[in-house]
């Protein structure tokens, strides 16, 4: 009040008080809401003084112009388009993507490495050829991170696999002599179990309860497989990117039932880069509202950030030469304005990649699967810390060793006594080799540690890199060659490719690929 009326009392006309505090009286306030403004919040009527004008004419608004149009936006509308015909729509049934695969179906529990247990098992595997009577011709054929099972087309399902034209009578993988198996992995969403599949628990999804998984885990399930289907070793162990992990993963947990490695544009452990590029990836995911912290099943999915973060993989897995090719700086439409939306051809091209697979992917098994890559690792200390946690756990749940598939071996082998220890006889570590491989550069407890680890695989090892790759650059791919031949394997091949498809060489380069596949598998004693 006090502030009120020293403001009024500037005025000059002070009958103007009269009309202003008139109203302001207990009496005069308006007890109906109706007269509450935002304006005037107490509900006091105020009445201009007679000197004011009883009616404030409103100011005319000036019509204005822009000085240019705004942009249209023909690609966030489409995204828009796609999210309302998603809302209330059918789910996506991933499973159906791939279809003519047959079912393993697992009754018992199935322990994770990092905690967590799946009551049942399923998984989705598919072969070409014939097992012979010894069953000593099989080749386990591992998958990158969103592969399925279908690698090669059959009677059940026609369609061209992800690795057609290298499987098959008198090819690299010669169907004629092995017989090929290749899984849908675990957490993925072709057939095998994973987020999107079905908790038997309480018949819900399992979303983000699905416990997290290791590279490990997933070829133990292929091995509980593997003794259903009455195989107990494995003519060979073949996996690119992701699969290259597994092949080597396979080798070192069952050591004994392997007779021949094959690991191509992998890495004995994830590295930083690699690492960015998935976590960058999931974020994007994440990012997208409808996501939902992995409850989307009921909703509509998370198209969007499916979509930017299979962008983001696609500049991973091609190369600079080959886009320079490919698309230049060449425009989609020369003839007209740039836009903000996709204008350069390999804008175009990105962005398709992305459309055309955001809803043929499990976005929790993107997830899942990319986080089981960037934990991968093959140090010593950390097979050694996997194995300490394994057998808690079991304890823990009370699980017994039938729950674990036959001959599986974590315990890094000690070294034969009469191989040395000093890594000083092996040249490629000396200064003045900087460039073959990442060992220089690495400590040499952390080199000590990879050896220890890798020294359990003692079998005929091919190894490719390729040159182009920015995802697994090929010194990666010579650290394991070289670590392996430190820890005593004496049959180790290192193939390094002048290829200009990057990371999706191991898809596209038959003529190399190929012939180092087929080389390794039949050449070799």
């Amino acid at each position: 009040m006090a502030i009120l009326f020293r403001n009024f009392c500037k005025l000059k006309n002070y009958n103007s008080l009269k009309y202003l505090f008139r109203d302001f009286t207990a009496s005069s306030i308006r007890k109906n809401s109706a007269f509450v403004s935002k304006t005037n919040p107490s509900g006091i009527l105020l009445e201009p003084p007679p000197s004011l004008p009883q009616h404030i004419p409103e100011t005319k608004k000036k019509s204005r112009t822009s000085s240019n149009p705004a942009l249209t936006f023909p690609c966030i509308d489409q995204l828009a388009l796609r999210t309302r015909s998603l809302d209330g729509g059918p789910e996506p049934t991933y499973e159906n993507v791939v279809t003519g695969y047959l079912h393993f179906h697992h009754t018992k529990p199935f322990l994770c490495d990092h905690g967590g247990v799946l009551p049942q098992l399923d998984i989705a595997y598919e072969t070409w050829g014939k097992i012979n009577e010894q069953k000593d011709n099989a080749i386990l054929l591992h998958t990158g991170l969103s592969a399925s099972s279908h690698a090669k087309s059959h009677e059940k399902n026609v369609k061209d696999g992800w690795w057609e034209k290298f499987i098959g009578p008198g090819l690299s993988i010669d169907t004629n002599k092995f017989f090929v198996i290749c899984t849908n992995v675990i957490g993925g969403c072709y057939g095998s179990t994973g987020p999107w599949s079905i908790d038997p628990s309480d018949q819900e999804r399992y979303a983000t309860r699905f416990p997290i998984l290791t590279i490990f885990d997933m070829v133990r399930a292929q091995f509980l497989l593997l003794n259903h289907l009455g195989i107990s070793q494995l003519y060979a162990s073949i996996g690119s990117s992701m699969g290259g992990m597994q092949s080597l993963a396979a080798a070192y947990l069952f050591p004994n039932r392997i007779k021949r490695l094959i690991s191509i544009s992998a890495c004995a452990r994830s590295h930083p880069y690699s690492i960015a590029t998935r976590h960058t990836q999931r974020q994007v995911l994440m990012a997208d509202p409808n996501w939902n912290k992995g409850f989307y099943y009921n909703g509509i999915p998370p198209h969007i950030g499916m979509k930017l973060a299979r962008e983001i993989a696609t500049i991973s897995y091609r190369s600079g030469p080959e886009w320079e090719q490919r698309f230049g700086r060449k425009r989609a439409q020369e003839n007209q304005s740039p836009a903000l939306c996709p204008d350069f051809l390999i804008e175009t091209y990105l962005d398709h990649q992305g459309e055309r697979w955001c809803l043929q992917y499990d976005p929790n098994s993107l997830l899942y699967i990319s986080k089981a890559m960037d934990l991968f690792d093959m140090s010593a200390s950390t097979l050694d810390e996997i194995k300490r946690q394994r057998e808690l756990r079991i304890k823990e749940n009370q699980l017994g060793p039938s729950t674990e598939p036959e001959q599986c071996s974590l315990k890094v082998k000690s070294k034969p006594k009469e191989q040395k220890s000093s890594l000083s006889q092996y040249p490629t570590l000396n200064p003045p080799k900087k460039h073959i491989s990442s060992l220089s550069k690495t400590s040499m407890n952390d080199l000590k540690d990879l050896i220890q680890g890798l020294s359990v695989i003692q079998i005929p090892t091919l190894i490719l890199g390729v040159q182009s790759d920015i995802l697994f650059p090929c010194w990666q791919q010579k650290e394991i060659a070289e670590c392996l031949k430190m820890g005593g394997n004496k049959n180790v091949t290192y193939y390094e490719l002048d290829s200009m498809y990057g990371h999706d060489t191991f898809l596209i380069d038959l003529t190399n690929i190929g012939s180092a596949v087929k080389g390794h598998l039949e050449l070799r004693g």
